[in-house]
């Protein structure tokens, strides 16, 4: 049996980049196909009542420690962003059309990389200009296509369905329809798609 890993994310979510670094190489030792889901945090947090971690000073300055200890515990390029907090309305939907349009794959790693390793002002069109065109993508077209309905649509039903599913925040993943919650759930999402969880 084939299980599948999904994967719902948002690209202003830090750890949701640190938990990205990792699903691949955790769907290829299980044999599980990986979906990866993009949906609007801001979205979820807005239906369920949640607030981002960065609203809560405590909690900012505590991950400003865990951060970076996970990127080095994964051996993988982190930098906290100094533009965050940053709308991520528009790349989110770019994620949603590039998975439509058969430009995830070179779309995905481009953004994840600007936010989170060369901390790069995405509230700034100019400079998500630069960081599509250095992924070989259209800016014009992007910008475009983020605009069409099939793609609000997308990113909506995406978001709507991790609600009903009981999604709070990002990372979230799921295996045979039980949740985990977070970057540090990993293992168990691997003990999950092994089987081995009970």
């Amino acid at each position: 049996m084939t299980r599948t890993l999904e994967f719902y994310f948002d690209y202003g979510s830090p750890y949701s980049y640190l938990a990205d670094t990792q699903v691949e190489a955790i769907a290829q030792r299980t044999g599980a196909t990986l979906a990866r889901k993009p949906m609007l945090l801001g979205g979820v947090f807005k239906s369920t009542g949640n607030h981002s971690p960065a609203e809560m000073p405590q909690k900012s300055a505590w991950s400003g420690f865990d951060m970076p200890m996970w990127a080095r515990h994964y051996s993988v390029p982190f930098q906290r962003n100094p533009f965050f907090p940053i709308n991520t309305l528009a790349l989110m939907r770019g994620a949603a059309a590039a998975q439509i349009d058969g430009s995830f794959e070179r779309y995905h790693p481009a953004i994840f990389k600007a936010m989170w390793i060369d901390g790069r002002n995405l509230n700034d069109i100019k400079e998500v200009a630069a960081v599509l065109m250095g992924a070989g993508l259209d800016p014009q077209e992007f910008g475009n296509r983020i605009q069409e309905q099939d793609v609000k649509d997308r990113l909506k039903a995406t978001t709507d369905e991790a609600v009903a599913r009981g999604v709070f925040g990002a990372p979230t993943s799921f295996v045979d329809g039980r949740m985990f919650f977070g970057n540090d759930r990993l293992p168990f999402v691997e003990l999950a798609l092994k089987g081995a969880l009970p």
